[in-house]
């Protein structure tokens, strides 16, 4: 994610308790989670999603609720009596487990379903659930679908994907995904991954993709819209496609025609280009933020049509989505705590690339971010501890301490142990954790290895001090007081 000057993404994020049709539990239901420490009740344990198939069929209004069959394949790692899936902000028909009919409730932000027969550990179970999906905002509650001008997309980050579908709602639990969407024949679905199939009945299309890698559920995309679909080839034959709205096709193709080049450049960065393909969602929404959903990036059209941005910085900006899909999507946080690995790493290649075309020297905006660390940490906490976000604020982990304050630690270890071994470290980290999950123990335990020394020490400074450490290289930089 990439907040932008434009806007800001401000709305309260409230509680909201999913509606259901209540039928008796045999045990008193609870809120559960995986422990995430900045968001506790987020995720469930218990079970690992192999498979979501997620059946959306859009009304023709953006301000009506979606029908949808969510189905989930997982198998179980404990015991189970009772199932918790994350979802809220929609009403619930029915839940089958494995082929039975199962009772339900709710808690918190949780659907509570209890199978006929507990099931056992190691099994495998298929969980359907028939719902509504609610592309209207709770009050004070916004996230999830995001209503465009002609229709709908998703943005999930952090915690809001159980906005639109039942699901295990943690980066640690990836999965594999199916994705029907079923419009009036006016509209274009596409979603992240490959398309299927394309099956035209009536008055209706129904629109079927796949993702070929696992997908943490708040990476996922849907859009619904007037869109035409602008297909184009990338390096070693990457099937790209873009989806911009009809009316701004050719407006919009001198930006889109940059992506084959940029991925390139991220390829000799780190490497081959991650998943199956790639493109951007351009949609006319008001965000606050471009998002680097799966395969498919979230940005606002008004980011490029606005004069008043140079070119170069909305080149970064889309590098920024790009470097995403090999940092946060194909290596997935362990926690959120552990952010920073993805903004940090996705900001640095946004500075790197805007030095190389643009001529911004990486070492000013760096010495820019020291003057300001300080202030980042007492505000944001130090990188690899943020905060926890104020109550009905939790996009507030999304703050600069974990976007140019993390590239200043990552600056900071190239000064450490020279460009060669952090050059190694980047292309390893990549391809060691590539469809995983990886924590910030992960990347010192790998740096220390690469660079034949133990930085034990160097990270905890730079990523858990409330002071920011002296610069590698640059006595001379000096980090501004925190302001009372």
């Amino acid at each position: 994610m990439l907040l932008n000057p434009r806007t800001r993404f401000t709305s309260a994020l409230l509680a909201s308790a999913v509606s259901v049709c209540l039928v008796a539990a045999s045990a008193p239901a609870a809120p559960l989670g995986v422990g995430d420490r900045l968001f506790p009740h987020l995720g469930n344990p218990g079970y690992d999603v192999a498979s979501y198939d997620l059946a959306f069929t859009y009304p023709g209004s953006n301000s009506k609720p979606l029908s949808a069959v969510t189905t989930i394949d997982a198998w179980t790692t404990t015991g189970l009596e009772q199932i918790n899936l994350d979802f809220s902000h929609g009403t619930v028909g029915s839940v089958e487990v494995d082929g039975e009919p199962a009772s339900f409730t709710s808690a918190g932000e949780d659907l509570v379903v209890t199978p006929r027969t507990p099931l056992p550990a190691g099994s495998w179970t298929r969980i359907t659930v028939r719902h509504t999906s609610d592309p209207v905002s709770a009050p004070g509650r916004d996230g999830g679908w995001v209503r465009t001008d002609d229709g709908l997309a998703m943005a999930n980050q952090a915690d809001v994907a159980h906005l639109v579908f039942p699901c295990n709602d943690h980066p640690s639990d990836k999965a594999m995904f199916t994705i029907r969407v079923t419009a009036p024949n006016a509209y274009t679905a596409v979603a992240s991954g490959l398309p299927t199939g394309v099956d035209r009945i009536g008055e209706a299309t129904t629109w079927t993709y796949r993702t070929q890698h696992p997908m943490a559920t708040e990476l996922a995309q849907v859009s619904i819209g007037r869109s035409t679909v602008v297909h184009r080839t990338g390096p070693h034959g990457l099937p790209l496609r873009d989806v911009v709205p009809t009316k701004d096709r050719a407006l919009l193709e001198p930006w889109l025609k940059k992506t084959p080049a940029q991925i390139e450049w991220m390829e000799n960065q780190v490497g081959r280009y991650p998943f199956e393909t790639y493109g951007l969602l351009m949609a006319e929404a008001s965000t606050g933020f471009e998002l680097e959903t799966q395969t498919l990036s979230l940005f606002e059209r008004g980011l490029f049509t606005e004069p008043a941005y140079p070119e170069w910085y909305v080149d970064s900006i889309m590098v920024h989505e790009l470097a995403h899909q090999w940092f946060g999507d194909s290596v997935s946080p362990r926690t959120w705590s552990d952010l920073w690995l993805n903004e940090g790493h996705a900001t640095w290649y946004e500075a790197l690339y805007a030095e190389e075309k643009a001529g911004r020297k990486l070492a000013d905006r760096m010495k820019a971010a020291y003057a300001s660390s300080d202030r980042w940490r007492t505000a944001g906490g130090p990188p690899a501890a943020p905060k926890p976000p104020k109550p009905g604020q939790k996009i507030g982990i999304f703050r600069p301490n974990v976007y140019d304050g993390a590239a200043l630690a990552l600056y900071a270890l190239r000064q450490e142990i020279g460009r060669p071994a952090f050059q190694r470290l980047e292309e390893a980290w990549v391809g060691l954790h590539k469809d995983g999950v990886a924590g910030t123990a992960d990347f010192t335990r790998l740096a220390s290895e690469i660079a034949g020394r133990d930085l034990g020490a160097f990270f905890q400074a730079w990523l858990y001090a409330e002071k920011t450490p002296p610069m590698p290289g640059r006595p001379d930089w000096k980090s501004l007081a925190p302001t009372t």
